[in-house]
């Protein structure tokens, strides 16, 4: 399974219509596939939108994508809005769970890791070894690394009930030692991934996206 990742900066004050816009051409493109989620920026970069896609392979994501275009439920008459498009094709980690829709937000954070070449390896050894711990804290929605797009990136999705989860959900994993990875991977013994950048930013889900 491939993750389509879109990401879209938006002209102030405009998400209340976009996301208008976008949950009606959704109730007729999600006939084509579902979507896993749709999220707008609470902390961080503001006036952006994210929405997730899920595929099996990229042969199956162009040919619903042109069903979707034909058809004329796609793409949602946003543009006079947007400022900037990205779109990255994601990889799940063997240990990344399937999103799945639900209720298990509504607080959402994305940790965007940049890492040196060559570390994807580390990376996926270290979480191996560290998530099963981790879940005890608190669930993941997703780790993935970027196949097609910007190079070389890390994403972890993180959901919470609430900020004050999120604060008390890490400070007691990182108290009991078993997160970072990096600190499990330093006890043993196995390689450190060399990151560069370290990005994240706080997600809401929209009224229509699926995960909630």
């Amino acid at each position: 399974m491939i993750y389509e990742m879109r990401t879209y900066d938006l002209r102030p004050q405009s998400l209340p219509e976009v996301e208008k816009r976008f949950g009606e051409a959704y109730e007729k493109r999600k006939r084509h596939s579902p979507m896993s989620a749709f999220w707008h920026t609470e902390i961080g970069p503001l006036n952006q939108i994210v929405h997730v896609w899920p595929y099996k392979d990229l042969e199956e994501r162009a040919r619903i994508r042109a069903a979707a275009v034909e058809d004329g439920s796609w793409p949602p008459k946003i543009g006079e809005f947007v400022l900037d498009m990205r779109s990255d094709i994601m990889i799940p980690l063997d240990i990344s769970p399937e999103i799945r829709p639900g209720k298990v937000g509504p607080f959402f954070e994305m940790r965007l890791y940049t890492y040196a070449t060559g570390e994807l390896s580390n990376i996926k050894n270290a979480y191996a070894k560290a998530l099963p711990e981790r879940l005890r804290f608190g669930s993941v929605c997703a780790l993935w690394y970027s196949e097609i797009g910007a190079l070389n990136k890390f994403v972890q999705i993180w959901p919470y009930p609430s900020l004050d989860a999120r604060t008390d959900t890490r400070a007691k994993a990182q108290a009991a030692g078993i997160w970072p990875p990096s600190i499990v991977a330093r006890r043993e013994g196995l390689a450190e991934a060399r990151l560069l950048v370290m990005e994240n930013k706080l997600l809401m889900p929209s009224s229509f996206s699926p995960l909630q």
